[in-house]
């Protein structure tokens, strides 16, 4: 038989090939999707590990925000709403287990499928998914969720929709999203995606929503009242659809859950400590260790419970704004951090109790190593050698204090390093070669007591220096809005992080959003390097290789010194009510924020 005759069917022979090769590729439908791996737990899993089964339903408790709330819609980049409600008001087609470095479960979805290489993911709906108000979830809801979230919703939700190269119905329950790109994390944030009800928003602005307009949920708790600024209310819908599917059963067991909004820090441990809270956090061991002492202490009506965990430092510190021409010199930041006298600043305020963070990564296997990079994080960060900061490379660790007040030593230093960059003293005050004055505001949030602290300490260091430092105190609403429009020149600065970090670390220190006022990226970091690290942490099809990505983007951060660091977290505090119970199984997570309403439970 000849070739010319075969030539027409060739495009046909191999289109069904293709068809029939793609369909035995497809993977078969599973109760979860790990990161990497397999999930922990089996298709028959009864409950989460770190989730009492029998846990009873019952119980009122009162929680403690500060500042306040102008919204009630936390999907939107307009106004400040309570950061519980879209972890106890909304649900996602999957659900995180804390217990695991990155691992979803069936919610919302009763099964999960994905291609091999993760181009597609396809979820299929639970027959008996319901939202609050009893209508049923449906496909359309799904996808108008991810479309109008990921177009006119915050910023945290549209990067995920760039990447989305289609999303259909592929059956009565079922929808299938394509990406646009190689991304192995991508169908794991499709499944973190909160659903909303389609119906209520036809015929009204969903991003510019006004109080009144609370968006229904899928999740165990519905708003019952509210006064703005001041409180919010939720109470545990009695016919919420989930109670009985394993990744809900023992969770989220309290029947009324009041959020009170109070000034500041200072006045919310008061109003906790005059038996107004059933619990708050502490993050300050000193405070722990010699302000925990109160008469419901000793009665033993307020227990003092401390919960491990084993996820990266993340950083917290005082960041520093690139955009401003002060900043943008890596030998000024390193000044800056050479004159931050942590030791003493560390005894002075948490007793020295609590340890530095080293790196953003720091207390996990993902952190940067010792020395010079080798191996796999060398190759990554080669391409981009000429342009990486002193210490990227060969090996960078943070200035040291010998523990005096004066720090001489660190303050010489800092004094060559400013020199260096054009930064000489004038008559007493730091100019540069313009004759332009080296002045700096440090923002913070009112009531916020330990940065005070902290700046008055690290002030006096910096005037030796010929820095004029100036201090704007401002309320929560004012704060949130200065940090947004990135209106600071240094003001302390948080970031939690995962065993699994992915693409939010795009919003985090990606160059796109370096600009975009309401970004993450406070520090301003427009990094190639940065970048190509995020990107190759994404691209990895194996442990190792995330791992060394994420090693080498420690190093190219750590190295910026955009952040000045301060104490770690290496421990959860939470004084309670002693009606709060917990499983004694601890999530290798330990306490998130959503970790004690999830698990815990009332027992009188």
């Amino acid at each position: 038989m000849s070739q010319d005759f075969l030539h027409p069917f060739r495009s046909l022979i191999t289109g069904i090939a293709t068809i029939f090769a793609a369909s035995m590729a497809h993977a078969e439908s599973a109760h979860g999707i790990a990161m990497y791996g397999d999930p922990a737990l089996p298709p028959d899993f009864v409950s989460l590990p770190y989730a009492n089964p029998d846990a009873p339903k019952g119980g009122k408790v009162v929680f403690g925000n500060t500042g306040g709330y102008d919204s009630l819609n936390p999907f939107v980049q307009k106004g400040t709403s309570p950061w519980q409600l879209r972890f106890w008001t909304h649900e996602g087609l999957m659900g995180r287990s804390w217990d695991e470095p990155f691992t979803l479960y069936g919610l919302l979805a009763e099964s999960v499928e994905t291609a091999p290489d993760r181009s597609w993911v396809e979820f299929t709906l639970r027959e008996n998914a319901r939202f609050s108000d009893d209508s049923p979830v449906t496909v359309d809801d799904v996808i108008w969720s991810y479309q109008t979230l990921g177009t006119e919703g915050h910023l945290r939700y549209r990067g995920l929709w760039s990447k989305i190269d289609s999303i259909e119905q592929t059956g009565p329950r079922s929808v299938r999203i394509t990406f646009n790109e190689p991304d192995r994390e991508l169908a794991m944030l499709a499944g973190l995606r909160p659903i909303l009800k389609k119906d209520q928003w036809e015929g009204k602005d969903f991003a510019s929503a006004q109080l009144h307009d609370v968006p229904i949920g899928t999740g165990p708790y519905v708003i019952d009242d509210y006064e703005a600024g001041r409180y919010v209310n939720l109470r545990r819908n009695p016919d919420y659809w989930g109670d009985d599917i394993p990744f809900r059963r023992g969770t989220m067991n309290l029947d009324d859950i009041r959020i009170e909004f109070y000034g500041d820090q200072t006045v919310l441990f008061e109003a906790f400590k005059a038996g107004e809270l059933s619990a708050v956090r502490e993050f300050n061991a000193d405070k722990w260790n010699t302000q925990y002492n109160f008469p419901a202490v000793q009665r033993g009506d307020v227990i003092k419970t401390e919960i491990p965990h084993g996820k990266p430092s993340g950083m917290t510190g005082f960041v520093m704004n690139t955009r401003k021409p002060t900043f943008d010199d890596w030998r000024v930041r390193e000044a800056l951090l050479l004159a931050f006298n942590f030791e003493f600043i560390n005894d002075t305020i948490t007793g020295g109790a609590q340890p530095r963070i080293t790196s953003y990564f720091s207390g996990s296997d993902l952190a940067m190593q010792p020395g010079p990079a080798t191996g796999r994080v060398a190759e990554l960060l080669e391409p981009y050698a000429d342009d990486l900061m002193p210490g990227t490379i060969e090996g960078y660790e943070l200035p040291q204090g010998d523990g005096s007040a004066r720090n001489r030593s660190n303050i010489r230093k800092a004094a060559k390093l400013l020199e260096e960059a054009g930064w000489t003293i004038q008559d007493g005050v730091l100019r540069n070669q313009n004759g332009d004055t080296f002045m700096m505001t440090v923002l913070l949030q009112q009531g916020d007591s330990d940065m005070q602290t902290a700046v008055d300490i690290y002030s006096r260091a910096l005037e030796r220096l010929g820095i004029q430092v100036q201090t704007e105190t401002v309320d929560n609403a004012q704060y949130t809005g200065r940090v947004a429009e990135l209106d600071f020149d240094i003001t302390p600065f948080r970031r939690a992080l995962s065993l699994s970090p992915g693409n939010e670390q795009r919003l985090y220190w990606g160059s796109e959003g370096a600009g975009t006022p309401g970004t993450r990226n406070l520090m301003g970091v427009a990094s190639p390097a940065v970048d190509g690290m995020i990107d190759a942490m994404l691209a990895s099809e194996s442990h190792e290789d995330f791992v060394a990505a994420t090693r080498a983007l420690d190093r190219v951060l750590t190295a910026g010194r955009y952040v000045i660091p301060i104490w770690s977290f290496d421990v959860g505090r939470i004084a309670h009510s002693k009606e709060l119970k917990q499983p004694e199984k601890l999530p290798i997570y330990g306490d998130g924020p959503e970790y004690m309403p999830q698990v815990w439970w009332y027992e009188d």
